[in-house]
């Protein structure tokens, strides 16, 4: 018990001397790893039941080969992938926010520097490393989620277009 509170007591040091813009990068990418999380979740577990309704509808239909009947089966290929990529667009929004909250982070560190500076004439370089420590930390969180996010990101879409082709090849209209 003595070991978590130690690592929560750096981990909040940590999080102090990176400033205000280090929690907000830490809240993006809970957010971000939440979707990424609830994306893999449904491919393991969901879209097996949800992918083989669509296939037992169109399955169950007489014909199959009627304009209608193509019309059909691009609906349910159209809302199946609605299904598949629903949540992909805003977890490639919040990896490119990473880095862009990084460098705010930077703006605002060398901000603090450049006020130590106005403040003690330039000559403080104890005062003045804060405001670099605050910048530089930042832009590595920014750049270290942006990296795990975009990781991520190539898997979970790679599995939604495997699927979505799948589905689309599972869709016959010869029989």
């Amino acid at each position: 018990m003595q070991g978590l509170s130690s690592v929560f007591e750096v981990l909040l040091g940590f999080m102090d001397k990176g400033g205000d813009v280090l929690w907000l990068i830490a809240g993006l990418l809970f957010v971000m790893w939440m979707l990424i999380f609830e994306r893999v979740w449904y491919f393991k577990f969901g879209w097996k039941s949800d992918v083989a309704e669509v296939i037992g509808r169109w399955e169950s239909r007489a014909e199959r080969k009627s304009w209608e009947a193509h019309q059909i089966r691009a609906m349910l290929i159209s809302r199946a992938r609605m299904q598949i990529n629903q949540y992909l667009p805003v977890i490639k929004t919040l990896v490119a926010l990473c880095p862009l909250l990084g460098l705010l982070g930077t703006v605002t560190g060398m901000i603090e520097v450049f006020n130590v500076m106005a403040v003690t004439g330039g000559g403080d370089a104890k005062s003045m490393a804060g405001g670099v420590q605050q910048a530089t930390i930042p832009t590595m969180a920014g750049m270290v989620a942006a990296l795990s996010g975009v990781f991520a990101n190539t898997y979970v879409t790679r599995i939604a277009q495997r699927e979505s082709e799948f589905l689309t090849d599972n869709l016959t209209t010869d029989h």
